[in-house]
């Protein structure tokens, strides 16, 4: 099949359709989905952080067709927020678990590389949940030659597909954010904790680039993350990632799904170093327990006194998910030699502090009190795990912005943590 209108004969109504996170979008295959609405029925599109928003994300289609997210995406949040999406809380590492339980899983879209000479296509920079479903259910894909092959469990013989059509539109590229002087100060804090041959896994943004940065000279660094970006990469090609002294895959660069430029992309192409495998894999606390040394950096919004941390809502308002970080927070906690540090800048660019008695309210705890290990602001590391309440709230106001830690034991004191 080359025609893209062909996809709407495996779409019966009610159909539960999967699509893969961000770059895997097959633009195309909802294109027609989006022209034929009127054809659909009851149809609902499940995936996480859509990049860009659509018609149908936005409601356009009534019950037609609809937007199931299970991490709310620049495409989606202003959605959400209109009450046109329905968000679906999970840890990445269960998505694919629970779209099996509650969903009909009807068919997978995917964007995928042109065929190798042995008839395997390759969902090239994402595994993510979708490849979780290879050899379950219908796949139907879009032929791009843009999108780089990659090896791991993300292929796909062309005998076991439903359909594809064929495109040449360019991949979205994500360049790495700048990062600013406290996202440095936060990197240099965080990078002195790493020893050679420690196993990583990195977040996407400013402070994670700012670290990945600060790693160049380090040796025998390991990858085993969610998100591979331009900034692996570079250390990569530096020599601090060689991944020599990982237990599991090691020599190679284990993610489950990419984000950032056309170099990666083309890095990645037929880069036998690289592994793209399923996150119920990848995610897995005792899969992530496993490996030695492992060390996960992640951001978060807000901080209370007691070390709870809360990374998907922004003054009380939803923004994104869970993701993986308390996926990679409690793996790293039985780990040999395992750490977790959950990052933040001091204070919100208006000069609120981010590290507070309570949550905001309507905020929702992401990583628990209990998980947490450390929290870092560009003022130093704040340790938890194994600290009393007072112990943790002491070390917490030492790493707040300065003009907010008097108010704060003050606070401290009123509520008990502090005597």
């Amino acid at each position: 099949m080359n025609d893209p209108i062909d996809v709407l004969d495996h779409i019966p109504p009610g159909a539960d359709v999967i699509v893969p996170i961000g770059l895997g979008e097959p633009v195309t295959l909802l294109d027609t989905l989006e022209a034929n609405a009127d054809r659909l029925d009851g149809v609902r599109i499940h995936r996480m952080d859509p990049y860009l928003e659509r018609a149908y994300i936005r409601g356009e289609f009534g019950d037609h067709l609809r937007h199931v997210d299970y991490f709310l995406g620049p495409g989606s949040r202003q959605a959400f927020w209109a009450g046109q999406v329905e968000l679906v809380p999970t840890h990445f590492s269960e998505t694919a678990f629970l779209m099996r339980r509650s969903t009909k899983c009807t068919i997978a879209l995917a964007m995928v590389s042109p065929p190798d000479r042995d008839g395997y296509v390759s969902m090239g920079t994402n595994a993510d949940y979708t490849a979780s479903f290879i050899g379950d259910i219908p796949f139907f894909v879009e032929i791009n030659p843009n999108m780089p092959y990659t090896s791991g469990q993300n292929r796909i013989h062309v005998s076991q597909l439903a359909g594809w059509c064929h495109s040449d539109l360019p991949l979205l590229e994500v360049p790495p954010a700048e990062p600013d002087e406290r996202s440095q100060a936060i990197a240099e804090h965080v990078a002195g904790r790493i020893p050679d041959g420690a196993c990583l896994q990195v977040g996407v943004g400013r402070i994670p680039n700012a670290l990945l940065s600060s790693l160049a000279d380090h040796r025998d660094l390991g990858v085993h993350t969610e998100a591979l970006s331009d900034g692996i990469m570079e250390l990569v090609e530096k020599g601090a990632v060689t991944g020599a002294r990982k237990v599991q895959h090691p020599g190679k660069h284990v993610a489950t799904f990419c984000v950032g430029t056309r170099r990666l992309f083309d890095w990645l192409d037929h880069n036998d170093a690289v592994s793209m495998i399923p996150a119920e894999w990848v995610n897995d606390p005792r899969i992530i327990a496993n490996e030695p040394n492992f060390v996960s950096i992640n951001a978060t919004s807000e901080v209370d006194l007691m070390g709870q941390a809360a990374s998907e809502t922004i003054a009380g308002r939803y923004w994104s998910g869970s993701g993986g970080q308390a996926d990679f927070a409690r793996g790293v906690t039985f780990s040999k030699g395992g750490q977790g540090f959950l990052v933040l800048p001091a204070t919100t660019s208006a000069g609120v502090s981010r590290i507070n008695l309570r949550l905001t309210p309507g905020s929702v705890v992401t990583t628990a009190k209990n998980t947490v290990d450390h929290i870092v602001t560009e003022y130093g590391i704040a340790p938890m795990r194994g600290k009393s309440l007072s112990e943790r709230a002491t070390a917490l106001i030492a790493i707040a912005h300065p003009d907010h830690r008097d108010q704060l034991r003050h606070e401290a004191k009123e509520a008990g943590l502090l005597r």
